[in-house]
């Protein structure tokens, strides 16, 4: 089992940077493919970076392509999400996932075993 906390979300004008972070406790973090997916008020969560257990395979969503980039550390049993260019449209909670059961992450939250508790990003206008 493993636990995930979030961190780094706040308030930015848009053009703006944030970087987030999400710890996980154990010590088989590597086992697992991680995945940051979010979610907008009165919207549906959606996928929106993936990586590998180790980290040479990553995954985008269209929509964040070029901006965002998703990166892990399994020495210090984290993943983060460096958001650049941030836009109005990026406003949401964002999520890190864990998925014990792939090598390469997916954009199916489903496929995710273990969720953080979120933390909001709002980017102003």
């Amino acid at each position: 089992q493993v636990q995930l906390v979030e961190s780094g979300g706040g308030l930015v004008q848009a053009g703006g940077s944030l970087r987030l972070s999400c710890a996980a406790s154990g010590r088989t973090f590597s086992s697992y493919a991680m995945g940051w997916f979010r979610q907008a008020q009165g919207k549906e969560r959606e996928f929106v970076a993936g990586i590998s257990r180790t980290g040479r395979n990553t995954d985008y969503a269209d929509s964040v392509k070029g901006r965002f980039i998703i990166s892990r550390d399994n020495t210090q049993n984290t993943v983060y999400l460096q958001m650049n260019s941030l836009k109005p449209e990026d406003t949401a909670v964002y999520y890190c996932a864990a998925d014990s059961d792939r090598t390469g992450s997916s954009r199916w939250s489903l496929a995710y075993d273990y969720w953080g508790q979120g933390t909001q990003v709002t980017v102003s206008s």
